[in-house]
């Protein structure tokens, strides 16, 4: 099952993400530079072998819920977010608004 729902912080609107797969779920909020996501993402990957593409992007471990991804402190963020002022520990909706 997808879930896709507008999600506001700050008077500002993001697009909430679930996807529930077998054994996992997967979990985003995108704004229209940048997204935040749980531990799926693979920042390493879109620092290296993606990096001509800019990706603003942060990820959370540890993540059930979007309240969870909102509220969870960045395990890691790509080169471009950090670019942006987005810092590791910073948590997902403080991210989202640097997006």
């Amino acid at each position: 099952m997808i879930d896709i729902k507008p999600l506001t912080i700050e008077n500002r609107i993001f697009i909430a993400v679930v996807v529930k797969l077998p054994k996992t779920t997967l979990l985003a909020v995108t704004s229209e530079k940048g997204y935040i996501m749980c531990g799926a993402l693979d920042v390493h990957l879109l620092n290296n072998r993606l990096k001509d593409r800019k990706i603003i992007a942060a990820r959370a471990v540890g993540v059930k819920t979007i309240d969870d991804l909102l509220n969870a402190p960045l395990e890691s963020v790509t080169e471009e977010a950090e670019s942006r002022g987005i810092k590791k520990g910073m948590i997902g909706k403080e991210a989202l608004l640097f997006m």
